[in-house]
């Protein structure tokens, strides 16, 4: 029997993965690329005011559509992965998508690395097809490529560009309601490592990214990686190492003070879920920094 094939009618459709995107107020992006993805979509809408609901329904009935009241960030991938009910869960944001038959061989890379809990594909930007800098960050990894891994090992991902091991990424929590969105991948990526799985880089698997016009300015934007990353330390790090991280943010100026002002709030929540990685996992990060 062959296997069905996507909207487009290019390449078959795995049946253990999903594809989950988390969108918001961005209707035109997400209709344009929906189409592209070659295995069942949901999509989680994050609030949207601008009918992104009723456009998808209406032109991609296949779709399934969970709409939230409000705007839970990061944390809509991880109810949309609850609801695939698939071993593999790909993300994609809504002006992502993963190379025609990548999606397919990405699967088979996971299945042949049962430690591997996260692949990270090539990442490649823009009409003009430039290999987004981050990649070649991850080629050069100093945490070199263990013998059950299928690429460079990686304490952090991009998350338009990842494909997980659902058991994995629900084991750890998945991401939560207390970093949100952005820089919401290091907390994930720490207790993926601390649970003793592995996330790779790898570089035969490519997801193209072509970034939407409707995106935060640049300094909001930073102002929200800063907040991301004070919590994270707040969670996850010594005391020490998030004194450090205060003096960095201040010092970076307006969107470093911005992001820590913007994460007093959670501060308690932050506490309430504080659980200090194990050692070995703080010496990666060392070496990672060095």
């Amino acid at each position: 029997m062959n296997s069905p094939t996507n909207a487009l009618g290019l390449n078959p459709v795995p049946t253990d993965v999903t594809v989950v995107v988390a969108s918001r107020n961005r209707r035109d992006d997400l209709l344009a690329t929906l189409p592209r993805h070659e295995a069942p979509v949901v999509l989680v809408d994050n609030g949207s005011t601008d009918g992104t609901v009723a456009a998808v329904r209406s032109a991609y009935p296949e779709v399934t559509v969970l709409p939230l009241a409000r705007n839970l960030g990061a944390r809509a991938r991880t109810l949309g992965a609850e609801l695939a009910g698939t071993p593999f869960v790909a993300f994609a944001d809504d002006d992502s998508w993963w190379a025609p038959g990548d999606l397919a061989r990405a699967v088979a890379v996971m299945r042949a690395h049962p430690r591997l809990a996260v692949l990270n594909a090539r990442i490649l930007v823009g009409l003009a097809e430039k290999l987004d800098p981050v990649c070649a960050e991850m080629a050069a990894s100093p945490l070199g490529t263990p013998e059950d891994l299928p690429g460079p090992s990686l304490l952090g991902f991009v998350a338009c560009a990842a494909l997980v091991r659902t058991d994995a990424f629900a084991q750890v929590g998945g991401f939560d309601s207390v970093v949100r969105f952005p820089g919401e991948e290091e907390r994930l990526a720490l207790d993926l490592a601390a649970a003793g799985w592995g996330i790779a880089y790898v570089a035969d698997v490519t997801v193209h990214h072509h970034p939407s016009t409707r995106r935060d300015h640049p300094t909001r934007r930073q102002a929200g990686i800063w907040r991301s990353r004070l919590l994270t330390a707040l969670m996850r790090q010594p005391p020490t190492h998030v004194v450090r991280t205060v003096v960095a943010a201040v010092r970076s100026g307006r969107p470093g003070i911005e992001g820590a002002v913007r994460a007093l709030p959670d501060v308690p929540a932050a506490l309430l879920h504080r659980r200090p990685l194990p050692s070995e996992v703080r010496a990666d990060l060392r070496l990672l920094a060095s």
